[in-house]
């Protein structure tokens, strides 16, 4: 099904793909419904692929809270958004309205591999803090009825570095962020929004980017160890590795 939709102050355009997806496993609250479009923005001249995963039900989700997820770096292949499905698709089936945005077109440049990270990669981090926030505004208009007080973020390494940003410069618009294994951009040592981290087993944070022990306890900062690797973190992984990351996710994302 093709759509075209027309916004007072922004276009959004070209594909709408809808689907229907039953989640088989034991953790099924919901089967969930995906929907992907590309938005436009016309501040930035800039198209945004985004996924929408949500429950498929006929009855409106009460209080329905909003998650919206950051992917790791791709190297501008592009379809990232959609490769950490075992994630996106359990949080709708637990009834959260989940949101997975493209960061990287074909078209952009690479990201830097050379020099402080961050430095050269702040760039590319700002636009993916404007990504979210486009996409975020955008929500709001069309779902008013969503509960924008307990959004959460959630990113994987790149688009982890991508959410503690956001946080940082628009700490008043989140309730919480869950990093997979971000490792460049420091994580803000603050109780609001709050704060929680995933760790790979194989690739350390550099220097800062973590807070210490005493500003863990000081500002109920949770930085948790796992025993999967960094590019498991997506649906690369194993059923058991997948298993370990949404438990651990559904006890930060359920906690008040």
């Amino acid at each position: 099904m093709n759509c075209k939709f027309l916004f007072t102050s922004f276009t959004i355009v070209l594909l709408c793909n809808c689907t229907s997806r039953k989640i088989t496993s034991s953790e099924k609250t919901f089967n969930v419904k995906l929907d992907t479009l590309t938005l436009f923005d016309q501040s930035r001249n800039r198209k945004i692929p985004v996924a929408f995963y949500s429950p498929k039900t006929s009855q409106k989700v009460s209080g329905q809270q909003v998650v919206i997820f950051s992917h790791g770096y791709g190297a501008n292949k592009g379809g990232d958004y959609l490769v950490y499905s075992y994630l996106t698709e359990m949080l709708a089936s637990r009834g959260y309205f989940t949101v997975s945005i493209q960061h990287e077109l074909p078209t952009d440049e690479l990201i830097p591999m050379e020099g402080k990270p961050q430095i050269v990669r702040m760039p590319f981090w700002e636009r993916g803090t404007e990504n979210i926030l486009f996409v975020l505004n955008e929500l709001k208009k069309t779902r008013p009825d969503l509960d924008y007080n307990h959004l959460t973020l959630i990113g994987h390494s790149n688009g982890g570095d991508m959410t503690a940003l956001f946080a940082a410069k628009y700490p008043d618009l989140v309730y919480k962020i869950i990093t997979l294994d971000n490792r460049r951009m420091y994580l803000s040592r603050t109780s609001m929004p709050k704060i929680y981290t995933l760790r790979s087993n194989d690739y350390p944070a550099d220097e800062g980017v973590l807070p210490s022990f005493e500003e863990q306890k000081k500002y109920h900062i949770t930085v948790q160890s796992t025993s999967i690797n960094h590019g498991h973190m997506d649906n690369k992984g194993n059923d058991d590795e997948h298993k370990i990351l949404k438990n651990y996710i559904l006890k930060y994302i359920d906690k008040q």
